[in-house]
């Protein structure tokens, strides 16, 4: 007998999720590309408040979305409503083919990097350490929904507090001043790629769609989880940000090949590559985990509605988990810890993907608007449709951006990348045309 999702991630689990997933290595390895794109002070601060309502806007939309259509899935349920079961399958197909494999990979290869600093004991270990990662905490997703979310809690809780306590060393840090310099003007190209970089480090604002059947009181808290979660990270990223200016000044911050190793070691020298590097070793395992945990459900809801992909879509009753899907997602990860070898790579290759469903689900709060009025809706989207506006502006700049980057950059990446999403098509045809997939629940 197959099992459903229970209700069982309060407000403060749903939380943990939003910002265990955001706040991972990207606040650390993109900041002093980001302050020497910007000048001054007041531009790096400037561009990360930018970035934060970039990411809030973009959150009501997916406020009104999750709490409207509460189901495992989120941008899946959101895209087959809007435009047919195909853009449903689409999304799905490419989560699961492309972009949810290589969001984990890539945050297997950060942790990685950094506990090869605390311990290698022979060489040729980082593979065995990004592997690890992803099984470990594949194992305890599948063990049970409360072993993921507490260890999710745990790491977010964790990974906070070492954030806090680098806002408070530079912050409070005894610092000469530093020597006036002429500030850089602010390019166009400089402004576009720090503003990319940016809304990568907010990246995982949204994950809390993806597991709205779980959730306790969902016409509240969802809507709670991601403003509340958001806005806590955009703070956070400020404060940070703030003491990293105050401690080392925008020049030295700029330059800086290690900016939170650089920013502790003015108050605590002896400790600070090691105190960083088990921070960011921790926040890269938050980050895998939440994403575990939610990318699965993307899975689970496609192969409850398509046949071709039925396996994926059993709710185990023994551990309350989707076993197949958090399987064969583990599987399709490790490939690409194993075979690909390179973080950058994996964000060169995935950006497009991500900024195209994106741009998909914002236009979908206008389309089930119009096409789906009867759905009560707990929430509508404050100000609308000015955010709404804002998050699909942005998503076509990314999108055009991050296109054109990989075009330039990585352009068999890319094209192999499009080539398995457009398979996705080819497949859907195949397998589903003939089958009338089961309808949406409403």
């Amino acid at each position: 007998m197959n099992a459903t999702p229970r209700k069982e991630l309060s407000l403060f689990d749903s939380i943990c999720i939003i910002v265990g997933i955001i706040i991972g290595a990207g606040i650390y390895e993109i900041t002093p590309t980001v302050s020497s794109c910007m000048g001054g002070w007041e531009g790096i601060l400037g561009i990360w408040l930018a970035g934060g309502l970039l990411a809030l806007s973009g959150a009501l939309c997916y406020a009104e979305l999750a709490s409207a259509y509460p189901h495992e899935g989120g941008d899946y349920v959101y895209q087959t409503r809007a435009y047919g079961s195909w853009a449903g399958y689409l999304f799905g197909w490419s989560q699961l083919a492309i972009i949810r494999p290589g969001d984990i990979a890539l945050m297997a290869f950060i942790f990685a990097r950094y506990a090869l600093t605390l311990y290698a004991p022979f060489d040729n270990i980082f593979p065995i350490y990004a592997a690890a990662a992803v099984i470990v905490l594949t194992v305890i997703n599948i063990i049970g929904v409360k072993e993921g979310k507490w260890t999710q809690n745990l790491l977010t809780v964790i990974k906070t507090a070492g954030l806090l306590a680098i806002i408070a060393i530079g912050l409070f840090a005894s610092v000469e001043p530093p020597v006036p310099s002429v500030t850089p003007d602010i390019t166009i190209g400089g402004l576009k790629l720090a503003l990319i970089l940016v809304l990568f480090a907010f990246g995982g604002w949204n994950e809390m769609a993806y597991v709205a059947a779980e959730v306790k009181k969902p016409n509240r808290n969802i809507v709670r989880t991601l403003v509340i979660g958001t806005v806590l990270v955009t703070v956070l990223y400020m404060l940070v940000n703030g003491a990293f200016i105050h401690a080392l000044g925008q020049e030295n911050m700029a330059s800086s090949k290690a900016i939170a190793v650089d920013t502790m070691a003015t108050v605590f020298p002896e400790m600070a590559a090691r105190a960083i590097s088990i921070l960011i070793c921790i926040s890269a395992l938050g980050a895998i985990n939440g994403l575990i945990f939610t990318g699965a459900r993307i899975s689970y809801a496609m192969g409850a509605e398509h046949p071709s992909f039925r396996g994926l879509g059993t709710w185990s009753p023994r551990f309350g988990t989707p076993i197949w899907a958090l399987i064969v997602q583990g599987c399709l990860s490790l490939a690409i810890v194993l075979f690909v070898g390179s973080f950058i790579d994996t964000i060169l290759y995935t950006a497009p993907v991500v900024w195209l469903f994106f741009l998909a689900t914002g236009l979908s709060v206008f389309v089930l608007r119009h096409k789906d009025p009867q759905t009560p809706r707990p929430y509508k989207v404050s100000g609308f449709p000015v955010p709404a506006i804002v998050f699909c502006t942005c998503c076509v700049f990314m999108l055009y951006s991050s296109v054109s980057y990989a075009l330039a950059v990585k352009p068999i990446g890319f094209i192999t990348v499009t080539c398995v999403v457009l398979a996705g098509i080819v497949v859907y045809r195949l397998t589903e045309v003939r089958q009338k997939p089961k309808t949406l629940r409403r």
